[in-house]
């Protein structure tokens, strides 16, 4: 079917298609990379292309009909394995480039015995990765994702252009993000309006990072989700839209650098046997300092994000897909609509 008009028309089903395929791809492109465990960034890419593929999955759920085997739980058990290994790699990496560059020598000598631990930890992870990725519920999902993509099935709303239901698909993620209670940890609310807490003490940030940092983790995993399904719809939106796209991701990346610095901390007191202060008291310091920078920065986009101003003004840029596009092109397009 043959069809004239100003810009191109795609179906909710058109997209689904095509985000599944892409990461899909990706999956497979790493696939044999990460069974060599040779490269880092191999089991990296992997590891977004499995979260990419389950947040597409999900986030067209109402358009697609897929099989059970490519189902949320079967494609997070399968992530979840990639992400202990990696979560293991990122650890080493900010130790050796990050941090024990600057280490006097003392703690640089206790970091060896640190190092060995992580290794050991490493390879009780890589023994686990391996058999996932060779047993039942990973053949399955490749091999069903094959099979759909050769004849994929749609429900009814598939059809829908995706330019009506766009807006559909990511305002409850938005709400979900502006919404959510990690938003006002360290604030105050009087008279309805929301202050945010200044000229806090680093004793303070760390008391709330103890009391309070599930809750900024889990504001980052909404952060994540949003990022993943507005990252499918750029070319839908303009400017706006792509600077909100563009905060939603430093939201995602301060908060997670913040819990990965909490992490690191416990796993270094734990491997230490002691608080880390009292056998790297250097490495404890400079530890402190980073989540001290990445505290101010969290609060300057904590600041944009509960005015109410923001808000509406993301909501609005996501009601109106092309209202803010830039029309450079004005010649008439052709496009061959797809039939599945």
């Amino acid at each position: 079917m043959i069809v004239t008009t100003d810009f191109p028309i795609y179906t909710l089903g058109d997209y689904a298609y095509k985000a599944i395929q892409k990461h899909f791809k990706k999956i497979l492109k790493w696939e044999k990379l990460v069974r060599q465990d040779k490269d880092p960034e191999a089991l990296h890419q992997m590891r977004v292309g499995m979260r990419r593929l389950r947040s597409s999955v999900n986030g067209f759920s109402l358009g697609i009909v897929v099989p059970k085997a490519i189902s949320d739980k079967n494609i997070g058990r399968i992530a979840r394995k990639l992400g202990e290994l990696r979560d293991l790699d990122v650890l080493q990496e900010t130790l050796e480039n990050v941090y024990q560059p600057n280490l006097p020598d003392k703690e640089k000598v206790l970091m060896t015995a640190v190092f060995k631990t992580l290794k050991k930890q490493r390879n009780d992870a890589v023994a686990g990765v391996k058999p996932i990725l060779k047993d039942d519920t990973y053949k399955s999902l490749k091999e069903s994702l094959k099979v759909w993509l050769e004849a994929p099935t749609y429900q009814d709303s598939a059809a829908l252009p995706i330019q009506q239901v766009v807006p559909d698909l990511l305002l409850p993620e938005v709400s979900h993000f502006l919404l959510h209670p990690g938003w006002l940890i360290g604030t105050k609310i009087e008279n309805t309006d929301i202050a945010v807490l200044k000229d806090w003490e680093r004793e303070k940030i760390e008391q709330v990072l103890t009391k309070d940092g599930e809750n900024l983790h889990s504001l980052r995993k909404q952060a994540k989700r949003l990022r993943y399904q507005m990252e499918l719809f750029p070319d839908l939106y303009g400017d706006s839209y792509k600077s909100h796209l563009a905060e939603v991701k430093k939201v995602q990346e301060i908060l997670g650098q913040l819990n990965d610095s909490v992490v690191l901390a416990d796993w270094l007191s734990y491997v230490c046997k002691s608080k880390l202060l009292h056998k790297l008291p250097t490495l404890a310091k400079l530890i402190e300092e980073k989540r001290y920078i990445l505290w101010g920065e969290w609060r300057c986009l904590q600041e944009v994000y509960i005015k109410p101003e923001t808000k509406q003004d993301f909501r609005l840029t996501i009601l109106h897909p092309y209202d803010n596009r830039t029309n450079d092109d004005n010649s008439t397009q052709v496009v061959a609509l797809a039939t599945n």
